[in-house]
């Protein structure tokens, strides 16, 4: 797959790629900064977590609601609403540091603590695009979607590091530095509500066969693989929920007194290599399959994930994180090539957003036991063994399971 795939693209697809690049951008500048304002605005280290664990289950229902009621509601409209509520959420958290105000915004709303994605439109977006490319080309295209995100989001936190310093150095506090990049968030908000208008009836999904099968969330006959994929991936989503990028930057400002605007360099530059190993899936899933890609490219970066925290210097550590975003998204255009691979096509909005939520549901709890960690000086570093033996367990069940299962679409 080469850059031709953009002259490919319908119109559609090329407003998602739009809007996946913006709300990237804001998700990349938001996690730089996210903890460190919320700990301005007075909220302790084990507060913050149990406020991103709402954010995450808050995700859950949302998602659940607006990816299962896309393909029979309209997509756009689903769309519009979750940019809207992302909208809203950014501006409460703008507007009080009432921390029960918080928390019901951030169950509610849709609010990123990483530089991943969050919310429902990931889902909705992935059944858009599939229906209008060949199978041949599909995972081309979403390692192409997911280096335009991760392109995006290194930006954002390059950014948001940089402007955020510059911003302290003029303000009356703290919270008030950050507070514009919380700001910018909402208004991200507004704007890919307004991009979801242009899409026209063909993004929406396509009721060609009339299925008699009993459904379940819009499942048929794809259940039990979607079940169990769910399963899995809400195992890798529990590890990954104690090193949310936002987490991460903040043990670094601990660990070694880095300030926002290095942190916003360093994953400015571990995005950017992010996006490349996504890049590289395509290729490797060609010639050794999509299970194959996903386990052993997976693997060795979370071996890297357990060894950051035991570098002894900020350059170690820093050299560790970026060698291991050189290779850690290899796994994202083959999971979800291989979701939208397993099942019928009249189920890819409901299959992406369940497994979308059961990632969701898996990093709930995580943030929550990070936060009390990191409020243990002696503990601040175990969230990265932590996250890395449970995604090593993941690796290895994933591929019992599904190495030698057969798509049926």
């Amino acid at each position: 797959m080469t850059p031709l795939v953009f002259r490919t693209l319908s119109p559609d697809g090329r407003i998602l790629f739009a809007t996946r690049t913006l709300r990237m951008f804001a998700y990349g500048f938001l996690s730089v900064v996210l903890v460190l304002y919320l700990k301005a605005e007075g909220l302790g280290e084990q507060k913050i977590g149990v406020l991103l664990t709402m954010t995450l289950l808050g995700d859950v229902a949302i998602s659940l609601w607006i990816t299962t009621a896309a393909d029979r509601i309209g997509r756009q409209k689903m769309l519009i609403v979750g940019a809207l509520l992302m909208a809203v959420t950014g501006a409460v958290f703008v507007l009080t540091s009432n921390y029960i105000l918080l928390l019901v915004a951030a169950t509610i709303g849709v609010l990123s603590p990483s530089d991943k994605e969050v919310g429902p439109f990931l889902s909705i977006e992935q059944a858009a695009l599939s229906q209008t490319v060949a199978d041949a080309v599909r995972t081309g295209v979403f390692a192409w979607y997911n280096l335009v995100g991760s392109v995006a989001a290194a930006l954002g936190a390059l950014v948001g590091g940089c402007l955020s310093h510059q911003l302290l150095l003029h303000s009356p506090s703290e919270a008030a530095g950050y507070r514009p990049l919380v700001f910018a968030y909402s208004l991200a908000g507004v704007l890919l509500a307004l991009g979801f208008t242009r899409l026209s009836r063909a993004a929406e999904s396509q009721r060609g066969e009339t299925h008699q099968q009993s459904t379940w969330l819009g499942l048929h006959r794809s259940r039990r693989v979607v079940l169990r994929l769910s399963a899995l991936f809400a195992l890798d989503a529990f590890g990954g929920g104690f090193i949310l990028q936002s987490i991460v930057a903040y043990w670094f400002h601990i660990r070694f007194q880095v300030d926002p605007a290095l942190l916003g360099m360093i994953f400015f530059v571990a995005n950017l290599f992010a996006a490349a190993s996504a890049l590289g899936a395509a290729a490797l899933a060609q010639r050794f399959g999509l299970v194959n890609t996903m386990v052993f490219t997976h693997l060795p970066s979370n071996v890297l994930l357990i060894l950051v925290p035991l570098m002894p210097n900020l350059p170690l550590a820093i050299a560790v994180l970026l060698i291991r975003f050189s290779i850690s998204q290899m796994d994202v255009p083959t999971r979800q090539s291989y979701t939208m691979e397993v099942v019928h096509p009249d189920e890819r909005s409901s299959a992406s957003g369940i497994t979308t939520v059961a990632r969701s549901i898996g990093a709930a709890l995580s943030p929550t036991l990070a936060g009390c960690m990191l409020a243990r000086p002696e503990l601040i570093s175990v969230p990265f063994f932590v996250a890395g033996g449970v995604k090593i367990i993941y690796d290895l069940w994933l591929y019992r399971a599904f190495v030698s299962h057969k798509p049926n679409a």
